[in-house]
């Protein structure tokens, strides 16, 4: 992880408790208004390198709607150079309860190596919880263009809370942000106003899902995919997961709300392919339906990207790193991937 620390630190570096009263009710509504701001409690690893606020702000849905959002602005105590970085973290789960802002539980160790990393650098760092985790309205995991907003606007929330920040920013995710800092990338040029994107890195970013969804029923890690199949609901009422659910794995589903991932994928890791899909494959129109929401690089990305992705990575094939760099380069955006050899994810166990 540290080997990866360095990698994205070179490309960023290329690149370059209080309530909002004053402002009046319109812009309450404007993307990045900070609703309310107070201390968050934070990591050993990071307390000692920043301050830390857990915020509540405005964001948007996928169709424009106003929404709030919670998520993390942690300011380095030393050598702050006012440059801010949006980290986007891995899955953690369905629930209120798995929200990184507060619960240190689910902050994983990556996370943390990380987000250290670009505090000792004097970046700013905005972390989103994302839309749904620690707030009223459920979870569109994986839902890419929910997760990239809400990096974009926890920026502009940071922008709001301490003035001296640049307007140029870069965005750095794992997995699941991975590929919200991959969706932030492609809406940028129509969505952060007066910002300025100079560069996104994407570890083990989810993408061409496609290409695996039918490999994972029966596989250890196959509860990421009844999670995915709620994230759709969530944007689409009118998709049924249950429709596609075997009998027993729908007989599980209350995990999603009482655990986060690693009570979730310990739920879900010894079934069978039938015990979790009807007949053990997830149909083409569901497939289809899934990719269209999930997979980023189907609109033009506007800034150089960053790609590091291990060999044997178990949330995210290693192989649909070739087709994503191919797919972001078509697009004439410079993109490099970072091959590590071993794992880029791992699957957190309950005592994680």
């Amino acid at each position: 992880m540290r080997k990866i620390s360095r990698l994205l630190l070179a490309a960023l570096i290329a690149a370059a408790g209080m309530l909002v009263a004053t402002a009046g009710p319109a812009y309450a509504t404007l993307p990045g208004f900070v609703l309310s701001s107070t201390t968050a409690s934070l990591p050993p690893t990071l307390s000692a390198l920043a301050t830390g606020k857990r915020i509540t702000y405005v964001t948007t849905n996928i169709n424009g709607g106003i929404i709030t959002a919670t998520g993390l602005v942690l300011t380095p105590k030393t050598g702050k150079k006012n440059r801010t970085v949006a980290w986007g973290h891995g899955t953690t789960g369905l629930a209120d309860t798995c929200a990184p802002s507060t619960n240190q539980t689910v902050f994983w160790n990556e996370a943390r190596l990380a987000i250290a990393e670009m505090l000792s650098r004097g970046w700013t760092v905005a972390a989103p919880d994302y839309p749904g985790l620690g707030t009223a309205q459920n979870h569109p995991y994986l839902i890419g263009a929910s997760a990239g907003r809400s990096l974009i606007d926890n920026v502009r929330a940071a922008r709001n809370l301490d003035s001296a920040l640049s307007t140029q920013y870069v965005v750095d995710g794992h997995s699941q942000g991975g590929q919200g800092s991959l969706f932030a990338n492609q809406l940028a040029a129509s969505y952060d106003g007066n910002l300025v994107l100079k560069g996104t890195a994407a570890i083990a970013p989810v993408n061409n899902t496609q290409e695996f969804i039918n490999y994972i029923p029966g596989d250890p890690a196959q509860g990421y995919l009844v999670m995915a199949l709620y994230g759709i609901s969530v944007v689409e009422p009118g998709f049924k997961p249950n429709n596609v659910l075997a009998a027993p794995a729908e007989a599980q589903l209350g995990v999603l709300q009482s655990g986060c991932l690693p009570e979730i994928l310990a739920t879900y890791r010894n079934f069978a392919a039938t015990d979790l899909v009807e007949g053990g494959v997830v149909p083409d129109a569901v497939v289809a339906k899934m990719a269209s929401y999930e997979n980023p690089a189907q609109t033009p990305l506007s800034a150089p990207v960053l790609i590091v992705h291990g060999t044997l990575d178990e949330a995210v094939p290693y192989f649909t790193a070739d087709l994503l760099v191919d797919q972001i380069a078509a697009y004439g955006v410079p993109v490099t991937l970072e091959t590590i050899t071993g794992p880029t994810t791992t699957r957190p166990s309950r005592s994680r």
